[in-house]
């Protein structure tokens, strides 16, 4: 049982009658402490049970703050406010990393080195091509992402900093390039090679976009957009594809099958199809004057309202007021979305209305992104994709954290057992 002199919970086991003190650190306990209050038949210590992590800190982090009742959410301490007005997504992803913003030699070093590993092997690019012409993007870079970790057979030294930050960079870099080949082979067109002297979202709309032009030349007005989208994206504390990462990295797994299994939890419509989802809904809905029927229908429980509420915010995601900024940026260029008209009005009933006020089902990150992504020209089944391109900085800086934490061992949840016991083995013949 915990000793010392700090803030402390009593805690009486009616089945023994015994009292314990519990310390508190940070507003919690530890599970582990629970294993003093000993059950007085068996002799086992006492274990917490809590499905989906609804209130279990696995972890200590210093990379995103995130305060789901105020709506705030801060990379490193520095607002995604700011950093989202004033900052690139690679500099971000620096921040992530490194921990602090670059000085403008760190990050014109980073910008070089990240830049210069976005080729990726054509064995790996024979690789993508062997899938079917209807492959679903996500399951193709699923599988690029992990098979990476083939041709880069030393990333296993995971405790060699010097090895580790190449394989970091690389990861970074080569993201946006096997996501356009998948978007460009589930479309039949011949992949892109990237172009070296594009910043990092310009690279990548080159890559998806580029036909038969010696020079694309991205309209800086989507470049930011997707760039603002990044920066967005580019980490959100534990959700359940950062914690993939960090349960398989537990077994001191290479970064690059790390990563495969947060984009393998990306992929789920729970996670990185939400926006999906949010576009399903508003085309369902069909026009602007059917909103408030809509409404009435998600109050009597016969329908589904997509793109509020949130596992953690309960305030406005401050990523949407963002997005939707984003949006008319994007329009600006492609042309408003018939479907913005009923997402504002569908906003606009919503935050008016007690029913989804006392709820605290506020607007989120999704609401918005997918009208962006399909303005883009994106299809639906590439959304998860354009997720797990800025996510991956977040998803590293993550796995370094977790790997240079003593406290860390690999991942073992226990298990409350449930099934039969001691049952003895009959026979084939006799069953």
């Amino acid at each position: 049982m915990s000793e010392g002199s700090g803030p402390h919970l009593s805690v009486t086991d009616s089945r023994s009658g015994e009292t314990a003190e519990l310390a508190i650190t940070d507003g919690t306990i530890r599970a582990t402490d629970l294993l003093g209050l000993k059950d007085p038949e068996s002799g086992s210590g006492l274990r917490s049970y809590d499905p989906a992590f609804m209130n279990t800190a696995a972890c200590r982090s210093a990379v995103t703050y995130l305060d789901g009742e105020a709506g705030v959410l801060q990379y490193r301490g520095y607002p995604i406010e700011q950093l989202a007005e004033h900052s690139t997504y690679l500099e971000v992803a620096y921040l992530l990393i490194h921990g602090e913003l670059p000085t403008p030699d760190q990050l014109s070093n980073w910008t070089h080195e990240v830049t210069t590993h976005t080729f990726v092997h054509e064995n790996l690019k024979s690789f993508i091509q062997g899938f079917r012409y209807d492959a679903h993007p996500m399951g193709m870079l699923l599988a690029s992402v992990g098979a990476l970790s083939t041709f880069y057979p030393d990333a296993i030294e995971i405790h060699d900093q010097e090895i580790r930050r190449s394989h970091v960079v690389r990861l970074i870099s080569k993201m946006p390039t096997l996501a356009a080949f998948a978007y460009r082979h589930n479309r039949g067109m011949p992949y892109v090679y990237p172009d070296n002297d594009l910043s990092y979202p310009g690279n990548f709309l080159s890559m998806v976009y580029k036909i038969a032009e010696l020079k694309y030349q991205p309209d800086p007005r989507l470049e930011r957009a997707l760039d603002v989208l990044f920066i967005l994206h580019a980490d959100h504390e534990q959700n359940c594809s950062t914690s993939a990462v960090r349960a398989v990295g537990s077994s001191q797994v290479d970064p690059y099958s790390a990563v495969a299994a947060g984009v393998a939890a990306l992929y789920g419509p729970l996670h990185g199809g939400a926006n999906e989802a949010v576009l399903r809904m508003l085309r369902r809905i069909g026009s602007k004057d059917r909103v408030a029927d809509f409404i009435d229908g998600v109050k009597a429980g016969n329908e589904r309202l997509m793109g509020f509420g949130h596992r953690v915010y309960k305030n406005y995601d401050p990523r949407a007021k963002i997005i939707k900024k984003a949006c008319d940026d994007v329009f600006e260029v492609t042309g408003v979305s018939p479907l913005l008209e009923i997402a504002v009005e569908l906003e606009k009933i919503a935050l008016e209305d007690d029913y989804f006020i006392s709820r605290k089902l506020y607007p989120n990150v999704d609401f918005y992104s997918g009208l962006i992504y399909e303005s883009l020209g994106m299809p639906a089944e590439m959304f998860p994709v354009m997720f797990a391109i800025p996510r991956t900085s977040g998803w590293i800086a993550q796995w370094l954290e977790m790997v240079d934490d003593p406290e860390q061992k690999i991942a073992r949840p226990r298990q409350i057992y449930t099934g039969q016991r001691d049952l003895n083995y009959a026979p084939i013949d006799a069953r």
